[in-house]
């Protein structure tokens, strides 16, 4: 539960002047102690609601003309009167007339003048009354704006930057779309935070790694950090189609009339055999981490098929090598908001960090532990460093069992070899459900039954010698904790949660724009084994990352898997499990050929972060654990809600 009630019943102040008094109050100069919190004083109903267009300095849709971005604005009125300049809270998104955002699938509506109406989620709702200022930026080529969606490219970032530009003085705004009537923020004292889901929390990330002056910090929610990731691993195609289907899915029609040139350049550029080109280094955000001046709070699903955890994980290293304030969320549900999973405890806690880093509040929220992780359904718990001090990447090593396809998997190196041939049409839930069986599909290895918990707590990678017996070969590598478990259903609708007909306020609400949400909870499923971790890669990038070449049959080749971010607990008596196979149905497309890979246990090993490295690893498979059964198949998750692998349609 928060520490405060947020669901409110807004009940307005009697006079303007009534809440200038009360504001005065309140501030820093007139306290005798610093305000812990922004209390909601301001009216929302009497907010001043406004448009501007922003000058990116670009031409997208080679009109010969600046391209010109919408900003939508909600912002209190009475701190404007009082000559006092507040802080932003921005979301730049391309979902605000195509698509919607939240749980509710919320657009941006506007009354006869243009002015915003209703403004999608609950940030404006909660946040005005407190003294911030709310920005929903259309993203270029999206919505009321002019240019093209370049999908992570420079267009899209510079959507936003200018944006935060034009709050800081640096750039030009008007108050239309053609007209020269110019806008200046004079309201604003600059300071930004940024946040959003999926596209949204993406461009947060993108902006902040420009390094621009004002951004103050960002809240990315299961958000990319390499857009070649989110469509290749290592040049296995996770998706059926590539970027130029998501610019056309968000385009406005007045962009797709102008943007073919663009639409073209995304197709050639980002080839389908997923070598790295120069569009993807533009998009690759992990790289420039070390210009970041914001801090971060992340918050990403453990589950995400969608922008699956290697996005967090990468991103989340870069920025602790660069010394960046760091917090984040994990939770057990696929790519969900965590207003939608977690959502009291969630508003409290966004409201302290914005506090803080906006308001410069010193309400401690930087002293609590980094990490909070749901362990269980709505349990959770706190981890002071994420990953925590005593994790240490652990070697373990397969090796061969008593019978085919069936090994072990220990500290000590392997011997002999392992065979499997590639099935397309089946899956890591299939693979983890038949660990015990000799199936000619993959090859998975097991320690015994655990004697105590053992927490993997990172990001995992599996390197591999195998020998196919084609020119083309796929392959996957999972982590699976094998045991019984009741766990978020990620693979269903909803992916982990359930919508409910009740609502609950979060703000103040107006007419045209209520703060009042329907309510969610836990959707769970009984699970005989769970995969918490995983990667793919094309064989054909043995050589170098992004660059696929033809394999010769019979020669053995070396490639390690980079498998997804996560913190799991793998408990007493389950069992740890390293599963290779080829390719996944519901995850990557197969190969050309279905080749038959050999796989030479010598030479191949997981690199596992363990918390407390090898020697907790020694204990764990150390003692006498309860007797454990065979995995069995529970109405667990089958297949995942990802299945038809087209991008957007949950971003």
């Amino acid at each position: 539960m928060p520490k405060r009630t947020r669901f409110t019943i807004w009940r307005p102040l009697a006079t303007a002047a009534t809440a200038a008094l009360l504001a005065a109050f309140l501030t820093p100069s007139a306290a005798h102690a610093a305000p812990r919190e922004s209390r909601p004083v301001y009216s929302y109903d009497d907010a001043i609601r406004e448009s501007v267009w922003v000058d990116t300095g670009l031409d997208g849709d080679g009109d010969g003309k600046a391209d010109r971005v919408a900003v939508d604005i909600v912002r209190p009125r009475e701190p404007a009167a009082q000559g006092r300049k507040i802080p932003v809270i921005m979301d730049a998104s391309p979902y605000y007339s195509c698509c919607g955002r939240g749980n509710e699938s919320q657009k941006k509506t506007y009354d006869a003048s243009g002015h915003v109406v209703q403004m999608p989620l609950f940030y404006d709702n909660y946040f005005v009354p407190r003294g911030y200022a709310f920005v929903g930026v259309d993203l270029a080529g999206t919505n009321r704006s002019d240019g093209c969606v370049d999908v992570g490219g420079r267009s899209d970032i510079q959507s936003a930057k200018a944006v935060i530009d034009w709050l800081n003085g640096r750039a030009k705004g008007y108050t239309s779309r053609t007209g020269t009537t110019t806008a200046r923020a004079t309201w604003t004292n600059g300071r930004t935070g940024m946040i959003g889901k999926s596209w949204d929390g993406t461009i947060a990330n993108g902006v902040a790694a420009t390094g621009v002056k004002g951004l103050k910090t960002i809240v990315p929610i299961s958000a990319i950090s390499s857009w070649y990731d989110y469509y290749f691993a290592k040049g296995a195609p996770l998706y059926d189609s590539g970027p130029d289907w998501l610019s056309d899915y968000v385009d406005s029609p007045d962009a797709r009339t102008k943007c073919a040139a663009v639409q073209q350049k995304l197709v050639d550029e980002a080839p389908r055999t997923g070598d790295w080109t120069d569009l993807w280094t533009e998009r690759d955000y992990v790289k420039d981490a070390g210009k970041v001046r914001a801090s971060v709070f992340l918050v990403h699903g453990m589950q995400d098929l969608n922008v699956r955890t290697k996005h967090f994980g990468q991103w989340w290293n870069a920025l602790a090598k660069n010394g960046v304030e760091r917090k984040i969320w994990l939770s057990q549900t696929g790519h969900v908001d965590p207003f939608d999973f977690r959502r009291g405890q969630w508003v409290d806690t966004l409201h302290r960090w914005f506090d803080h880093e906006l308001l410069g509040y010193d309400n401690g929220i930087d002293r609590e532990p980094m990490a909070d992780i749901e362990r269980h359904p709505d349990q959770w718990v706190t981890s002071t460093l994420w990953p925590p001090r005593d994790t240490a990447a652990t070697t373990l090593r397969p090796d061969r069992g008593t019978q085919a396809g069936v090994g072990t998997l220990g500290l000590r190196t392997g011997t002999g070899t392992e065979s499997f041939t590639d099935d397309p049409q089946s899956s890591e839930t299939d693979w983890a459900a038949h660990i015990d069986d000799s199936t000619p599909g993959k090859a998975g290895f097991i320690t015994r039954p655990l004697s105590k918990d053992l927490r993997v707590s990172g990001s995992s990678t599996v390197t591999v010698t195998v020998t196919p017996t084609t020119s083309t070969a796929h392959l996957s590598a999972v982590l699976a904790d094998l045991g019984p478990d009741t766990i978020r259903d990620y693979g269903a609708a909803g992916e982990g949660i359930t919508t409910l007909t009740d609502r609950t306020c979060w703000g103040a609400s107006t007419a045209g724009d209520s703060a009042c949400f329907k309510v969610t909870q836990a959707r769970t499923t009984d699970v005989g084994s769970t995969v918490f971790s995983r990667g793919w890669a094309d064989l054909g990038n043995y050589a170098a990352d992004g660059k696929g070449v033809p394999l010769t049959p019979g020669t053995a080749y070396t490639i390690t898997l980079d498998l997804a971010a996560t913190d799991h607990v793998v408990p007493r008596g389950h069992r740890l499990a390293l599963i290779v196979a080829g390719t996944d149905k519901d995850l990557i497309d197969p190969p050309s050929s279905t080749p038959t890979l050999t796989v030479d246990l010598s030479r191949t090993a997981a690199r596992v972060p363990l918390v407390g490295g090898a020697a907790a690893f020694t204990r764990a498979i150390s003692g006498s654990p309860a007797a454990v059964p065979r995995v069995t198949t529970l109405d667990g998750v089958k297949t995942p809600h990802t299945v038809r692998r087209v991008p957007g349609e949950t971003l």
